[in-house]
């Protein structure tokens, strides 16, 4: 957001990585129950729900799969459904999946680098769109000429929501925990067949989790550090603040610190400098996006920081001066997944250290 457009590179790259606009958290979207998800028998038909608590009926096992973007491929890549995966909008960047993910990922055909065109998506040959944009445009934050119910219908495309990031913008409060990201896992499990493994994905989540909630839990709320998220690539002349419905404030406040901005009720905000400024954080995260290179990321990070130590109405801050830093990437901390337990565990690790062991 210096300028509209990089505002929402900033904001829809992580709804695109399925983070942008619409965030993820135990906010819980007004949906029916924690999962949305219910299993006819052993299998299918598996019956979901979007924001608004319309119900879907998957009748099968999909065959050919579309994500709308990197989130979405990123959890499927995980649940092992990867090889069904026929296109995807927003591909993850180079190397922003780590290792086997990365390579699975590189061999998805790109619809899109941005939000796939109406045509395309119905013509892909998909049996199932996971998609992770807004169910309606709540405040600007659904994307793109998405194709209607009767269009998908004609196309034989079920259309199923990752609601941890397509209903973050209306839940009724806060994200504070992980519950609908461990929801969207299990539900994507039973849409595609993989439930066995998406339980073990959303358990390994709780159990990590659990164990920093335990950890910090002792100390009190107005003992806990104050911290603010800077999206260094969302641009520096108005900062992109992450609010109290985005993923990012349940992963921060489960790490045992207080969002600056978490009185905002809404996913991402462009603020003032003079708003960071007067809230003064305690400590600052640099969240640059992956640059392909653990070097080019790591110079990333240097430019963020030097930025912040650079800049008359920034150098002052008691994290600048402080240095006290989070070098952690956006991806894993305003996307919703699996890897929300890393950042939990990392911004943790780091802000306690004697209390809190750094992660994997």
């Amino acid at each position: 957001m210096v300028g509209q457009s990089r505002v929402w590179c900033g904001v829809a790259a992580a709804l695109a990585f399925a983070a942008v606009g619409c965030g993820a958290g135990g906010g819980s979207a007004p949906s029916a129950g924690p999962t949305g998800g219910k299993r006819a028998g052993a299998g299918f038909p598996v019956e979901v729900t979007d924001c608004e608590g319309r119900r879907t009926t998957v009748a099968s096992a999909p065959r050919a799969i579309v994500t709308s973007n990197a989130s979405a491929l990123e959890l499927l890549l995980r649940l092992g459904a990867g090889d069904r995966v026929v296109g995807t909008g927003f591909p993850p960047g180079e190397g922003a999946l780590p290792g086997k993910l990365g390579e699975q990922a590189r061999r998805v055909p790109v619809l899109s680098r941005t939000v796939i065109p109406k045509e395309k998506l119905l013509g892909s040959g998909a049996d199932l769109y996971v998609d992770t944009f807004a169910t309606a445009n709540r405040g600007g934050h659904a994307m793109g000429d998405k194709p209607t119910g009767e269009e998908f219908r004609a196309a034989g495309i079920t259309h199923v929501y990752l609601k941890s990031t397509a209903c973050a913008a209306a839940a009724k409060g806060p994200a504070t925990d992980l519950t609908a990201v461990t929801g969207d896992i299990r539900d994507l499990g039973a849409v595609t067949g993989t439930a066995d493994r998406a339980a073990e994905l959303a358990a390994e989540v709780d159990r990590r989790v659990g164990a920093v909630r335990k950890a910090v839990g002792p100390v009190p709320e107005e003992d806990r550090p104050t911290y603010f998220l800077f999206d260094y690539d969302a641009g520096t002349s108005q900062p992109v603040a992450v609010c109290n419905r985005q993923v990012a404030n349940a992963v921060i406040t489960l790490a045992g610190a207080r969002n600056v901005f978490a009185d905002c009720d809404d996913t991402f905000k462009q603020v003032g400098w003079e708003e960071v400024v007067s809230a003064d954080p305690d400590w600052i995260q640099l969240a640059v996006r992956n640059r392909g290179s653990a070097a080019a990321t790591e110079k990333a990070f240097d430019e963020a920081r030097a930025w912040l130590e650079g800049n008359a109405a920034t150098r002052g801050l008691k994290a600048v001066k402080e240095d006290r830093y989070v070098r952690l990437g956006s991806e894993a901390t305003t996307i919703a997944g699996v890897r929300n337990a890393d950042a939990v565990e990392r911004i943790a690790a780091t802000l306690y250290p004697s209390r809190v062991k750094a992660g994997r």
